[in-house]
């Protein structure tokens, strides 16, 4: 007991004062960091195009440093702030974090190295664990993404040390979309490649002055198509695969050519 004292001798005597002034930080960083979300959000949905990922890559910054201004102003009251108390409350709360805490500290470590490192930001879209989304907020624990079904998932920044990140955007407006087509083996390739490159030229949703790219694989069963091109805004992506694919059957129909059936795709 007396050895346990001594370790946390270095902390002052607290009054009510003092407890009220912590908890009062406590609850003012949170509400500062609250407002800045809903704020630099509700500002990049106001904001052009082009300045609303410019805008959303400062909010996790923003929150960071309000953690680290709470920190800072909370340790003083906690302790005299000389040197070998400082260096002893950062080993103690080191060694209880280490403990008891170990995935959670993980998991802020994870977050600290994705924002320092911008592996992705909000406006990102990712796939983490076969999860696709685009990032909504990147907070001290985890990263909130939104599925095309509208769907929030939570996954703790610790997956960042043991599984691959998939960034489809990598903080620009724009990204690749692929449209799949699969056609019976009899046909003209050239005229059908061309054809397709068309259709996404014309494409309302397509990015100007962005190569289009169709990629053949021949099958057992038939032909494989990918129609790639860029989309003007990421969140529109599904929209434009939707118009690929649907403009590119009827061209594909225009010329009288057949699709693969299941029947080949069960000989392979």
């Amino acid at each position: 007991m007396t050895e346990n004292i001594d370790t946390w001798g270095f902390l002052r005597k607290l009054s009510w004062e003092d407890v009220l002034l912590v908890l009062g930080v406590l609850v003012l960083a949170g509400i500062v960091s609250t407002v800045i979300r809903w704020s630099m959000g509700h500002l990049a949905e106001k904001a052009p195009p082009k300045l609303r990922l410019f805008i959303l890559r400062f909010v996790p910054i923003s929150r960071l440093l309000v953690a680290v201004a709470c920190v800072v102003i909370i340790v003083p009251i906690l302790i005299e702030p000389n040197f070998q108390n400082v260096i002893a409350l950062i080993a103690s709360v080191g060694v209880a974090f280490a403990f008891a805490f170990k995935d959670y500290v993980s998991c802020l470590a994870g977050g600290l190295v994705t924002v320092l490192e911008n592996t992705y930001q909000p406006g990102d879209w990712i796939e983490i664990d076969g999860i696709y989304g685009e990032v909504k907020s990147i907070d001290m624990r985890a990263v909130r993404i939104v599925t095309p079904d509208d769907t929030e998932v939570s996954i703790p920044h610790s997956r960042l040390w043991s599984t691959s990140i998939f960034n489809a955007s990598s903080g620009n407006h724009s990204l690749l979309c692929v449209a799949d087509f699969y056609l019976h083996p009899e046909h003209d390739a050239s005229l059908v490649r061309s054809r397709l490159t068309e259709v996404a030229e014309n494409s309302p949703f397509r990015k100007p002055d962005t190569p289009v790219v169709v990629i053949i694989f021949e099958k057992p069963w038939g032909t494989h198509y990918r129609l790639k091109a860029y989309v003007k805004e990421s969140r529109k992506q599904f929209l434009f695969i939707t118009d690929l694919t649907v403009r590119g059957k009827e061209m594909i129909r225009s010329l009288g050519i057949r699709f693969a059936q299941a029947t080949y795709a069960e000989t392979k």
